[in-house]
C-alpha cells in the first residue's frame, strides 16, 4: 500500500466564510420583487424570506459607505 498525503477538504463553515468574503452582484430590484411576489403567491415562506432579504440587501448601501 502506498502512503497517501492528507488532502485538506474545506468544511461547510469554511466554504460559507469564503463565499461571504467574495462580492457577488445581486439581481436588479424589479427581478427580486417579481420573485418575491411569485413566492408569496405560491405560499413559499422560505422563498418569501430569502427574496425579502435580498431586496433589502440590494436596495441599501453597504455599511460604512
Amino acid at each position: 500500500m502506498t502512503a497517501r498525503s492528507h488532502i485538506p477538504r474545506p468544511t461547510e463553515h469554511a466554504a460559507i466564510r469564503a463565499a461571504c468574503r467574495s462580492a457577488r452582484p445581486l439581481p436588479p430590484i424589479p427581478a427580486l420583487m417579481a420573485a418575491l411576489l411569485e413566492a408569496n403567491e405560491r405560499r413559499d415562506r422560505e422563498g418569501v424570506q430569502l427574496c425579502a432579504h435580498r431586496v433589502v440587501r440590494a436596495s441599501e448601501p453597504e455599511v460604512g459607505e
